[in-house]
């Protein structure tokens, strides 16, 4: 035993060098990967898709038909406020009605079917009675995220005010001399002549944390899974007899059982796959038995949990075993440093950096997410994001397995074995 001091190693520089890097970078990535991916979400905004709904059935104005709201809504389109920041997509209403339904879409603008006939009114120019000013409808879509539900109405508003007005200078030119007969109320009306209200285009339950309660359940998945593989590997470790386990002020020590890397990778991920019934039923519990979370499709929500525990906790112990020692950090990185602005539950996709796309197409979170999102909000439809999630989790178990059970066999032949720890006295060492 040595009798220098414990304390002496603060003078040791390479510790103070090591810790320094990786804690400094560690900080600077999470940065970059957070604050870097929500600082400016409308300046990164790029064809984020809307519907766009005409439903004017026209009117006959002066012996011709008239469609104003093909007029009002191919305005919209060529509207350059916007830029390519929004995607419009031209569709019915039962089209759009189903893609706000599987989320696919992050709002709607939607013209009435006596939107014609409603402005027309207002010159005098069809059937006498009250005019009625028409209104063009913004949806929203919080399921698919409330931040780009937010941005989408913003735009949506921002366009329809402005194509009204745009209508209503073009209708005010046309009335010439009959606008001065007009009564002031209805001139002013004629240059403004739709009005725009916001409603909610996929209602959710009270009890779905506006549209964000599929996002927590899936990192809560992912977490549970990650943090698992941790306390695993450590306790495969502890029983082969690699390392101690101290219990507060006990240290406890087993026997030293020789294992190679692939078997010791082969029993953890034996144990996360069988725990994973557990952790993935607990989950579901706490958060629809006890806290009353909105779910539906519960069988399916329970298979979906509990496949998506065992999958991250496999993956993250492939990186623990790869890795060894950093293999904490690079799991901690991979599953929640990159995974979480990329999941596209709170800043959509289309309004993140183009590096975070590329992050987004094989990131866990989001494929999890994704699936959570279509059991609890979409009735479980395969091409609102469920399809994609079991698909994706189907790659990763045996990617995962490939590279894990591949450099853990390259370690094994190459003769780079554990370093067993020293066992107390009148311990032995049982052979592999």
């Amino acid at each position: 035993m040595s009798d220098i001091g414990p304390f002496r190693v603060l003078r040791a520089k390479p510790l103070w060098i090591a810790n320094g890097v990786i804690t400094g970078v560690l900080a600077l990535l999470f940065a970059v990967f957070y604050v870097g991916a929500n600082i400016d979400p409308a300046g990164h905004l790029k064809n984020l898709p809307v519907g766009l709904v005409n439903a004017d059935k026209g009117a006959a104005v002066g012996g011709r038909q008239v469609d104003l709201g093909a007029r009002i809504t191919e305005s919209i389109k060529k509207s350059t406020a916007s830029g390519d920041r929004i995607d419009w997509k031209v569709m019915d209403e039962k089209e759009m009605r189903e893609e706000l339904g599987k989320g696919k879409l992050f709002g709607a603008l939607v013209v009435p079917a006596d939107f014609t006939s409603s402005v027309a009114a207002l010159t005098g120019t069809t059937a006498t009675g009250t005019p009625v000013r028409p209104t063009l409808t913004v949806l929203t879509n919080q399921s698919a995220g409330s931040i780009g539900s937010g941005l989408a109405r913003t735009a949506t508003t921002l366009a329809a005010e402005k194509a009204s007005l745009q209508l209503g200078g073009q209708l005010t030119a046309q009335a010439g001399s009959q606008e001065a007969r007009l009564p002031a109320a209805a001139r002013v009306l004629l240059a403004d002549p739709a009005a725009v209200t916001v409603e909610d285009g996929h209602p959710l339950g009270s009890h779905s944390g506006l549209g964000l309660t599929a996002f927590y359940y899936a990192l809560t998945l992912v977490v549970v899974g990650m943090l698992s593989a941790n306390v695993i590997s450590g306790q495969v470790d502890h029983a082969l007899g690699y390392t101690h386990n101290d219990m507060g002020p006990l240290r406890l020590h087993r026997p030293l059982i020789r294992a190679t890397r692939v078997q010791t990778l082969a029993i953890g991920s034996t144990l996360m796959a069988a725990l994973s019934l557990v952790m993935g039923t607990l989950v579901m519990v706490g958060a629809v038995g006890v806290m009353g979370m909105d779910a539906a499709h519960l069988p399916l929500l329970w298979l979906y949990s509990v496949c998506a525990v065992a999958v991250t906790g496999i993956g993250a112990l492939t990186l623990l075993a790869v890795f060894g020692t950093p293999g904490m950090l690079v799991v901690t990185l991979f599953f929640i440093g990159m995974a979480v602005p990329t999941a596209g539950a709170t800043t959509p996709i289309q309004a993140l950096p183009g590096f975070y796309h590329f992050l987004a197409e094989f990131e866990p979170l989001r494929q999890i997410t994704g699936g959570i999102r279509a059991i609890l909000y979409y009735d479980a439809q395969g091409d609102a994001g469920l399809t994609r999630g079991w698909v994706m989790m189907a790659a990763a178990l045996p990617a995962a397995a490939l590279f894990g059970f591949g450099v853990l066999s390259w370690y094994d032949r190459k003769g780079l074995h554990r370093v067993p720890a020293e066992t107390e006295p009148g311990k032995t060492a049982v052979p592999a």
